[in-house]
């Protein structure tokens, strides 16, 4: 069971529970590298690592992100102990966001992955990665497509994790003879999502609905494009931009 306290700040994580333990561990996932397993590792590891480095500037010790590497640990558990360590650690992590509620203001800024955030992104990124991951196990079902279209999960992909979700298709990514690439995401009723890339960098933002869209969809399979990940139904979306474009923009969003 899962303490009260801990499903008040991720009311995400039994959702997420129910459909691992509805799947063997060496299960595949809609994450075309990871099994079952992979993704809790890496879910442990994210909890773990959003605590340790929240604990620590509240404790006047800051410390900077440790890499995917912290999840090695956790790939050399068992099972059972797996399960005891993921569980343990997002109860860590609600305590952590707690006394850091009581203790900072909202506004401060602590440093993550490079950049600085603020106290109420630790708890918060823990609950869009229980859905996203939950996506992986699930795929389309009435839970996850839920989830992803609450407004919060777009603002927190744009706003607190759009420069580390373009860094991976960018680096890699052939901007056609203009040098450059831009995408506009289009969900009816509300902002634009609008990302470029070119020889100076990435950028991701907000925008008023202008001109044709490159990829238009619902709320929820706009945030799953974003993170690199397509919806089992391909009808949810579509696109007017012709293939060069679209290829251009959907490696640029090539997600974690």
């Amino acid at each position: 069971m899962i303490p009260s306290k801990v499903d008040d700040t991720l009311p995400e994580l039994a959702p997420f529970v129910r459909a691992v333990q509805a799947r063997r561990p060496d299960h595949g996932t809609w994450c075309e590298a990871w099994t079952v397993r992979d993704v809790l590792i890496h879910q442990t590891g994210n909890a773990e690592e959003l605590a340790r480095v929240l604990q620590a500037f509240l404790a006047g010790t800051p410390v900077e992100t440790r890499g995917f590497d912290r999840e090695a640990p956790f790939r050399r558990m068992s099972d059972p102990e797996l399960w005891a360590a993921f569980m343990n650690r997002c109860e860590r992590l609600t305590e952590v966001a707690a006394a850091a509620a009581q203790d900072l203001s909202p506004d401060t800024e602590v440093r993550w992955t490079g950049r600085t955030v603020t106290v109420p992104f630790f708890a918060e990124h823990m609950r869009e990665e229980l859905i996203l991951h939950r996506w992986d196990l699930t795929g389309d079902d009435r839970t996850a497509v839920r989830a992803l279209d609450e407004p919060w999960m777009t603002e927190h992909s744009v706003v607190s994790v759009g420069r580390p979700l373009l860094a991976r298709g960018s680096a890699g990514l052939d901007p056609g003879p203009d040098g450059r690439v831009e995408g506009r995401l289009r969900t009816p009723g509300t902002d634009d999502i609008v990302v470029t890339a070119d020889a100076g960098g990435s950028s991701i933002r907000f925008a008023a609905p202008e001109g044709p869209a490159t990829i238009e969809s619902d709320a929820a399979t706009r945030v799953l494009l974003l993170w690199g990940r397509r919806p089992a139904d391909p009808t949810r979306w579509h696109s007017s931009a012709g293939p060069e474009a679209l290829r251009r923009v959907r490696s640029l969003l090539s997600g974690y």
